[in-house]
């Protein structure tokens, strides 16, 4: 068969490939990118797995497009980078969604809602949080966060500490090395209620909810090119919120739906 023959046929071949082939092999392996510190969305359990809420929805969404996913922990100041490198495909941390943020990445439709809060001793005195209020204090929260970029912007008389990760954070609230810190509602409130460490302090203050910091609630970002996988995750995740899924693994991990934070 000669060379124009040959393209021909082969033309036709890949013609009658259905397109949900084409697309299917373009999800068959996803790596999912995530942090692993930072309980009850992402961390590692006794026996070194990957566990937490933004794990099982990782793996719902896997199954729902039919892709092996596997996942990949990384620090978070180089969680964006590792996407940015192709280190991994999607990332599923509980990632605010930001306008500063967006301008390196995309986002899916948000998975979940969050609000910002002050966390201070149970023996706290402070009852206002205002900068005025809190200067001369000393305020921690997790850097590379919209926590750390709401406190350093906000509270430029104070003295804000920041921590390679949320653990870290809490441990010096619980030392006293903090007067009080800023953390993710949702992670402060089981970790306050449900951990030994965390029953010595309370949330406080009124949440923060400004769209500036906390951006359109918490998404998957993925790298900007990725429009064909950010279309197949945000239709993954309307069908396991439709059909139970979602609540079944939000229920697992939390007393509210956090998807509508009621």
């Amino acid at each position: 068969m000669n060379k124009n023959l040959c393209s021909l046929a082969l033309s036709v071949f890949l013609a009658a490939v259905p397109l949900t082939q084409t697309v299917a092999a373009e999800t068959t392996n996803l790596r999912i990118g995530t942090e692993g510190a930072y309980p009850p969305f992402n961390y590692f359990t006794a026996d070194g797995k990957l566990a937490g809420f933004d794990i099982e929805v990782g793996r719902a969404l896997c199954e729902k497009i039919e892709a092996k996913c596997t996942f990949v922990a990384q620090d978070w100041d180089g969680i964006i980078p590792g996407l940015l490198a192709g280190k991994y495909d999607v990332i599923i941390a509980s990632m605010f969604i930001t306008e500063k943020r967006k301008e390196k990445v995309d986002f899916t439709n948000p998975y979940q809602k969050s609000a910002m809060t002050f966390v201070v001793p149970k023996d706290s005195a402070l009852t206002e949080f205002s900068p005025k209020a809190l200067a001369g204090k000393t305020i921690g929260a997790q850097g590379s966060t919209t926590q750390g970029e709401y406190l350093s912007a906000l509270y430029p008389d104070s003295d804000v500490r920041l921590y390679p990760t949320q653990d870290a954070v809490n441990l010096d609230l619980v030392s006293g090395r903090l007067d009080a810190q800023v953390g993710d509602m949702i992670p402060m409130l089981d970790w306050t209620k449900k951990s030994d460490d965390g029953s010595c302090c309370k949330l406080a203050g009124t949440p923060i909810t400004e769209p500036k910091y906390v951006g359109d609630g918490v998404g998957m970002a993925l790298r900007q090119e990725d429009d064909k996988l950010r279309q197949k995750l945000n239709t993954a995740l309307a069908e396991i919120v439709a059909d139970g899924t979602y609540k079944a693994i939000n229920d697992k991990f939390f007393s509210v739906n956090i998807l509508t934070l009621k």
